[in-house]
Parts: C-alpha cells; structure tokens; sequence
C-alpha cells in the first residue's frame, strides 16, 4: 500500500504536473496540494473525500487506491 504522498508525487510526474498545475485542474489551492504531496494525509493539513476524489481524477487514479492510501475508508453500504 502506497502512502499518499507518494501516490500524489508518482502520478504528478508521470502526468508531468506540478503543484500549480495539479491546482488549476481540480480547483484545490496549490499550498495544499503541495502539503499532500510532501506529508501525505498524516500531515498537519488533512484531505476531504472530495478533494481526494478530485486528485484521484486529474491523476487517472483508481479512487479506492487512493482512498486507501489516505486511510480514508470509503462510505460502506449498510449491511
């Protein structure tokens, strides 16, 4: 299981992006999305589901890996 951060920074470079142009894709501010890629979702500033999603997106991650890479479960149907 990958962390985020290195899921964030293997996909940015495999999409040749940076910060700035990860941020002008999905609309989440270029100082969070570099907090991501440097300290994951254990870091001081903590992805939503959506911005998670939105990164999953412009990256053509599956978004359960990246869920899962979050430690961020996905919303489980009621059994």
């Amino acid at each position: 299981m990958a962390d985020l951060s290195e899921l964030l920074q293997q996909g940015m470079r495999r999409r040749h992006l940076n910060a700035q142009a990860l941020a002008a894709r999905t609309g989440i501010r270029t100082p969070r999305i570099r907090v991501f890629a440097q300290d994951g979702a254990c870091g001081p500033v903590h992805p939503t589901q959506a911005e998670l999603a939105e990164l999953a997106a412009a990256l053509a991650l599956p978004l359960p890996e990246v869920l899962d890479a979050a430690r961020t479960p996905e919303a489980a149907p009621a059994p």
